[in-house]
């Protein structure tokens, strides 16, 4: 199979691994919504408030891996330029930098530290 025949399958790969990146955000911020709503509905306001950050960030995070493996495998595959491959460092730094961020929200720790001991 020849560089050009394959652009197509690559697109496709990278819409849909794009796709399947925003979806999931989605279909986890809309879970993590009625889970607290039926949550705080009980009562447990407190918890389901930690509930609802934990499962939103969790969904956030693996949406955002979904969403760098698409630009990689478009910059890789499709536009292997040194602007394109700037560009995609650029991406992959401010997404890092959003996972962490995130990983300390919700675990309340840096992803490198020992969870503590009970």
């Amino acid at each position: 199979m020849s560089d050009a025949a394959l652009l197509p399958l690559i697109h496709g790969v990278t819409r849909v691994v794009e796709l399947l990146g925003i979806a999931l955000i989605l279909v986890g911020a809309a879970y993590s919504g009625v889970r607290y709503v039926s949550q705080a509905v009980g009562g447990a306001r407190e918890a389901a408030y930690r509930a609802l950050r934990s499962n939103l960030g969790r969904s956030i995070l693996l949406g955002l891996e979904l969403l760098v493996a698409a630009d990689i495998i478009n910059t890789v595959a499709i536009e292997p330029t040194l602007d394109s491959l700037a560009v995609l460092a650029g991406i992959v730094a401010i997404r890092t930098f959003l996972s962490f961020s995130l990983e300390l929200e919700i675990e309340g720790r840096w992803p490198w530290q020992r969870e503590p001991k009970v």
